[in-house]
Parts: C-alpha cells; sequence; structure tokens
C-alpha cells in the first residue's frame, strides 16, 4: 500500500530528436514548474475526502477505498492532464487562471485510473507500474485474511469496483471546475466522447486477441487510435481547449485533432515496442507480455506481414509461448523481420505530421513550443 505523500512525475523530454535527457518541466520555456504537483495535489485532497466519506459509511469499506486512491496516487506520468493543460493554455495564453481548471484536469487522470484497472482485469496483468496490479493485490488480501471463495474471483471482482469507482470519482472532481456551466456542458460532450471510444477500443483490443487470424495492420492501427490515441493526446488536447471557450474555432479544433491523432498513435506504437523490448525495471510491467497473450499488435502484425514462410510459422507460437529463452527468441525474430524497424519510421513520420500541424496551429507560442517537445517525449519514452 502506498503512503499518502504524493510525489510529482515528469514527462522526460528529449532535448533533441532521438534523445530523452531531462525532465519536462525543466526544458519547455514557461512550462509552470508546479503544474503536475498542484494535479497531484489536487487529487490527493479530492481522494482524502472521498475514502473519509466512505469510511463513514462502514469501516469495511476503507481498504477498497484506500485502493481505489492508490491506484491513482502510486505513479504515473500524468500525461492527459498535461496535453490538456497545453490545449487549454494554447488558447488561453499565459495569464489563464489555472485554479479554475485543475479539477478537470486531474479528472483525466482519474479517468485512466478507470481505464488500466479494468485493462489489468482483461489483460490479466500482475503488475502495473513495478506493483501488482489491483486485482492481484485484492486477492492476496483475500488469501491473507483467510477469507471463504476463491481470491482470483474476489480480486477481479474489486478491481471491476475500484474502476467504477474511478469514473464516477472523475465525474465528481471535474464539477468541481469553476468555470460557467454552458462551457462545462461543451467540456463534458468531449469528455463522453472520449469515454465512449476509448471503450470501443478496448473492446476491439480484446477482440483481437479471440480473432487474431482476421485481425491486419489497418486494424491494429484502428485500435491504437481509438483505445489510445483519442484519450491519451486528441481529446484531452479538445478537451483543454473547450475549458477555454474555444470549441467552436475550427482551425484550432482542426489543428489540435491532426497533432493528437498522430502523436497518439505514435505513442501507442512505441507501446507496442517497450511492450517486447522495454526494460521492466523502467516500464514497471514484465517484457514480452504481448507474445505471451499473443495479441495483435501494429509492431506483430507487420511482423506477420513482413515475415518469410518459415518465420512465419514461428510467429504462429505468439500466444503459447511461456518461458524467457521462448520468448528472447520470439523476440529477436519479430526484429529479425524488419517490423521494429517500420515501427520506428511510423513514429518518426508521425511525429514529424504533428509537428506540421502545429505550424498552422492558431495557438499560444509556449504551447507551440511544449506540444512540439511533448511529441518527441511522447514517442521516444522508455515507459
Amino acid at each position: 500500500m502506498a503512503n499518502d505523500a504524493v510525489t510529482a512525475h515528469a514527462l522526460r523530454v528529449p532535448t533533441q530528436a532521438g534523445a530523452a535527457d531531462g525532465p519536462t518541466r525543466g526544458v519547455l520555456p514557461a512550462f509552470p514548474d508546479d503544474l503536475v504537483t498542484r494535479i497531484d495535489d489536487t487529487l490527493a485532497a479530492f481522494l482524502a475526502a472521498e475514502v473519509a466519506a466512505l469510511t463513514e459509511i462502514d469501516t469495511a469499506l476503507r481498504g477498497f477505498a484506500v485502493a481505489a486512491r492508490d491506484c491513482v496516487l502510486a505513479g504515473g506520468k500524468r500525461v492527459r492532464p498535461i496535453f490538456a493543460y497545453w490545449g487549454w493554455r494554447g488558447v488561453i495564453g499565459a495569464d489563464g487562471p489555472l485554479p479554475s481548471v485543475l479539477p478537470a484536469l486531474a479528472a483525466l487522470e482519474l479517468l485512466h485510473a478507470f481505464a488500466v484497472v479494468h485493462d489489468d482485469v482483461m489483460d490479466a496483468s500482475d503488475t502495473r507500474r513495478g506493483r501488482p496490479t489491483a486485482h492481484r493485490a485484492a486477492a492476496a488480501g483475500h488469501r491473507a485474511a483467510g477469507h471463504a471463495g476463491d481470491p482470483e474471483q474476489f480480486g477481479e471482482a474489486v478491481a471491476v469496483l475500484v474502476g467504477d469507482l474511478c469514473l464516477v470519482w472523475a465525474d465528481r472532481l471535474m464539477a468541481q471546475a469553476t468555470v460557467p456551466p454552458a462551457r462545462l456542458l461543451d467540456v463534458r460532450r468531449c469528455y463522453d466522447q472520449m469515454r465512449i471510444e476509448t471503450v470501443a477500443g478496448q473492446y476491439l483490443d480484446v477482440l483481437g486477441e479471440h480473432d487474431a487470424a482476421s485481425w491486419s495492420v489497418e486494424r491494429a492501427l484502428r485500435v491504437a487510435r481509438y483505445k489510445t490515441a483519442s484519450y491519451t493526446v486528441q481529446h484531452p488536447l479538445l478537451f483543454g481547449a473547450s475549458l477555454a471557450g474555444a470549441e467552436a474555432d475550427a482551425p484550432l479544433i482542426a489543428a489540435y485533432t491532426r497533432y493528437g491523432l498522430a502523436v497518439g498513435e505514435a505513442f501507442q506504437l512505441r507501446d507496442d515496442l517497450l511492450g517486447i523490448y522495454g526494460d521492466p525495471a523502467t516500464t514497471g510491467k514484465p517484457a514480452g507480455d504481448d507474445l505471451r497473450t499473443g495479441k495483435p499488435t501494429t509492431l506483430l502484425m507487420l511482423a506477420r506481414q513482413l515475415a518469410t514462410p518459415f518465420q512465419r510459422r514461428a510467429l504462429d507460437r505468439a500466444g503459447t509461448v511461456t518461458g524467457v529463452r521462448e520468448v528472447t527468441g520470439l523476440a529477436e525474430l519479430v526484429a529479425d523481420t524488419g517490423a521494429v524497424a517500420r515501427v520506428e519510421r511510423m513514429i518518426t513520420e508521425r511525429v514529424a505530421e504533428a509537428l506540421t500541424a502545429l505550424d498552422t496551429a492558431p495557438i499560444d507560442g509556449a504551447a507551440r513550443t511544449a506540444l512540439a517537445s511533448l511529441a518527441h517525449a511522447a514517442a521516444q519514452r522508455r515507459a
């Protein structure tokens, strides 16, 4: 269980394309040094009150509420609130009243917690950010307490409820934003569309694992677009624009949409690579999980497309391999097909597309610089 102290997290950005040196807040001009800390402080204060309220109902709820709180506060780069902030800042300029929108920005982190807790159940993941996932932690608690019944079933049930609670908490925190009611309705429309597209992308992701034979590179990219790009970059930017009252600014919305889709897809493509080749000490998740499950990511679909007949037969073992040696061998084979190099090119192309979109975006200059750096950061991250 994490303690109640909240540490600041920074999305790392490169000092030049391809590098990854220095925290975002130390590199970007006009970046408010305390933004992530203020987001975390907003979350911590809100969650402290929510945990106390649930504990008043029944003391047995405290452990459940604390588990949900810790899923939010125990880690993360705060990517979505950061993109939403720059979406807002690009419209409002340097003098915008940040306290008025902080609850809405922080609410995106609660939405993210909902998504990852449920995703971990669906993927049967053991770890998240180097810690046991919510369902594994709840199952371990069940065993330790000597409760009756199946601990794994209990753990999954608790995790579903934790995710549901985070989703409701996101709505409640967002309502605390002090923006005009009519504007908040526009924000909610953007937020609702983001949630719908996230669920749609998640369903396609689940379907892909059970129908990999009919999957394609194009469909894998569609999953990336809706499961990741939509709610990681594109809609947070549009969410920020709505908070600034700019939802009717067609050139701005077009530029944010183009940038958001490109960076969001680059983010997911990097995730595909990290899922196989990432350092577990950095990513917080075991390497090779996508090979063990046979998840039809863009990387694996490209590997199948580029593979020789012999290599394709070996790739058919994805989803059945378990041992470290088998996973390592399959990972080397994926690279040998040329799929890794192809995905790296796709990432580079999407960053270039995002930067082109920024060139014509009618936004504040500091936001333009920040978003350019964040495009590189999302594409070149190590976790």
